[in-house]
């Protein structure tokens, strides 16, 4: 009878359940090992990871109302989603709090929330709603992509001011859509070519406009943060401030020079070089869980960079399963996905996971030095407020679809009419 109640709240795809049960139970455990510079701040070793806990509770708890929705009932949340997206991304740009150097926080009521991550949210559903309403024989309609781009002109601009690391991954999840829904290869190549294009403009923009802030400082030490808090000689006015950060960013990245570990400046290159000594410290096999050195002078190890420390404690066996579990949870909702009988529920579906998982992926190339230093926390891992909750409800979503979504009829087994006259005849003559 336990086990039967115990089932009834943990609905849905039983492999999904397991890789999110396991996500969670990396995160609690590597963001109580991470969380020094917090305790140190606080003064209590138990206040971060009961909070962190807490939001992951509220979290589940949210998946689980979630995936008691049925799918189709999602449809009905895109106006609102989105004219709270928009209105909240309006309001950040102009009037948000500011914390290292980015403007990405609302406070309502005392609780603080990214609207990014309502943003992100909104657009993939807009997405899948545009995409399977607008679907043919021969794949989806040409006026598709126009309406997908006019919903996109009023939540990707607010969010790359200041998070453009964000509109990046999220341009790509809805490109990746398109190209599931079926979205013409004509169009899909005239975009290509006009982001291209865009990005040209915009990294040229950059670079010219931007100050590097190592130059920007007279004592040439790292202006991107110190405390958690930027200098202000090293800001530039208006809405184009981040463009500093940008070309300070780009230009470590492209900077491909030898440098000897004794000449290494942990004050100018704090993160990457803190992030490489913890890997690099990690013997392959690991220290262990809790044994970290580098999360005591890793800034921000318990979100951006705790990949870095997951590399440190559980070596390259635990890197590597953690990223096995974003495949899983990739492949198991194309799974789910493949299976649905109406296309919305499969692209909704599959738009959330690609979202959860094109940011983790890009998360721990920046741990591991191969693409520039960004400010994308690891989905359902790093310790976060919004985010978290966010990324929980997007996981009952999914498990919604696999529970609620009509299913295609399974293909019936071909019977095969066995002819039995030769052998009748054959008795007959005996």
């Amino acid at each position: 009878m336990d086990n039967k109640k115990f089932g009834n709240i943990f609905k849905g795809d039983k492999v999904i359940w397991m890789v999110f049960f396991f996500l969670c139970l990396i995160s609690i455990v590597e963001v109580f090992s991470a969380s020094s510079e917090l305790t140190y701040k606080g003064g209590s070793y138990a206040a971060p990871i009961i909070k962190h806990i807490g939001l992951l509770g509220v979290g589940v708890f949210l998946a689980i109302v979630t995936l008691n929705i049925k799918c189709k009932y999602f449809k009905f949340f895109t106006p609102f989603l989105l004219i709270i997206a928009v209105s909240t991304l309006f309001w950040v740009d102009f009037a948000g709090h500011s914390t290292n150097d980015a403007q990405r926080w609302l406070s309502i009521f005392g609780i603080q929330f990214q609207p990014s991550e309502i943003g992100k949210g909104a657009l993939v559903l807009a997405t899948a709603q545009v995409l399977s309403a607008m679907q043919t024989e021969r794949g989806a309609d040409r006026h598709a992509m126009p309406y997908i781009l006019v919903v996109c002109a009023f939540i990707i601009p607010f969010i790359m001011v200041e998070n453009l690391s964000t509109a990046a991954l999220l341009c790509t999840v809805i490109f990746f859509m398109m190209i599931i829904g079926r979205v013409p290869v004509q169009q899909l190549g005239k975009l290509v070519g006009s982001v291209a294009l865009v990005i040209v403009l915009v990294v040229a923009t950059v670079m010219i406009f931007g100050h590097d802030n190592e130059e920007a400082s007279p004592e040439g030490q790292l202006t991107e943060q110190v405390d958690g808090k930027q200098p202000e000689k090293a800001k530039s006015g208006g809405m184009l401030h981040r463009l500093d950060t940008w070309k300070s960013r780009i230009d470590k990245f492209s900077n491909h020079e030898e440098i000897p570990p004794e000449k290494v400046d942990l004050d100018k290159d704090a993160q990457t070089a803190h992030a490489n000594i913890a890997i690099a410290s990690s013997n392959i096999i690991g220290k262990g869980p809790g044994n970290s050195v580098e999360r005591d002078f890793l800034s921000q190890a318990f979100s951006d960079f705790i990949y870095a420390i997951i590399i440190e404690e559980l070596g390259i066996e635990g890197a590597a399963f953690v990223a096995m579990l974003y495949i899983i949870l990739l492949f198991r909702t194309g799974r789910i996905a493949s299976r649905c009988e109406n296309n919305f529920p499969a692209l909704l579906a599959m738009g959330l996971a690609l979202l959860l998982v094109t940011q983790a992926l890009f998360n721990m190339c920046v741990a591991v030095g191969l693409v520039p230093v960004t400010g994308q926390p690891l989905p359902l891992i790093s310790k976060g407020g919004t985010s978290t909750i966010i990324n929980c409800i997007y996981i009952g979503v999914i498990l919604s679809v696999s529970r609620t979504a009509k299913k295609r009829p399974e293909p019936q087994p071909m019977k095969v009419a066995v002819d039995n006259t030769a052998a009748d005849d054959k008795e007959t003559n005996v």
